[in-house]
């Protein structure tokens, strides 16, 4: 399950463009809670705590519990404005999520045991064709990411969608199950040899 982050807020009361640069200029970044039938609220948040958050690597499907002057709201980060040339956030929009309210989430996909896939080891390249996948999760649910062990593979052997384990109260949102995941290549030198066989 991925963990849960907080950070704390505070309430805008002027909001537009203007506003923003000046709330940005102060180190704080604008943000916006949405969703589950209640009104908007527009909120600043400190841009290193944010940093540090999107820093973690999992900041879209992690739990962000918003501590907005006195009153924690649950909520799952699903866009930041980044600034196109320095990187800087410029703007958060969280949902406000629920435990029992299953949300739409995209976990990266982790690859491990290469050592232990024959394939490899033989000299193929692991083809990765999708790096995440789109899961609907109920909150308390979400992973950090999906794990997809690689071990005894062979060249020309393929990972499927159907081949993916998931967590209790996930599910992918993809029905393909044949789904190709990635696939066990022979490496472009030992094909481009074979061809030059076959032509003798």
């Amino acid at each position: 399950m991925s963990e849960t982050l907080f950070l704390s807020a505070e309430a805008r009361e002027k909001v537009g463009k203007g506003a923003s640069r000046v709330l940005r200029r102060a180190g704080r970044i604008p943000a916006v809670i949405y969703g589950g039938n209640l009104e908007p609220i527009a909120l600043h948040l400190e841009e290193k705590a944010l940093v540090k958050a999107l820093g973690t690597g999992h900041f879209f499907n992690s739990i962000v519990d918003l501590n907005v002057g006195g009153i924690v709201v649950r909520t799952l980060p699903k866009d930041v404005a980044l600034h196109k040339v320095s990187d800087r956030p410029l703007h958060v929009d969280f949902l406000r999520v629920s435990a029992t309210h299953a949300v739409h989430v995209k976990v990266p996909l982790l690859f491990i045991n290469e050592e232990a896939s024959p394939g490899i080891k033989r000299g193929g390249v692991l083809n990765i064709v999708a790096h995440e996948l789109e899961l609907v999760s109920i909150p308390e649910a979400i992973p950090n990411d999906i794990t997809v062990d690689v071990t005894g593979l062979e060249i020309g052997d393929s990972i499927h969608m159907h081949d993916i384990k998931l967590p209790d109260g996930v599910r992918a949102i993809t029905h393909e199950s044949d789904a190709t995941i990635a696939t066990i290549v022979a490496p472009s030198a030992l094909k481009s040899s074979e061809g030059d066989t076959a032509k003798d």
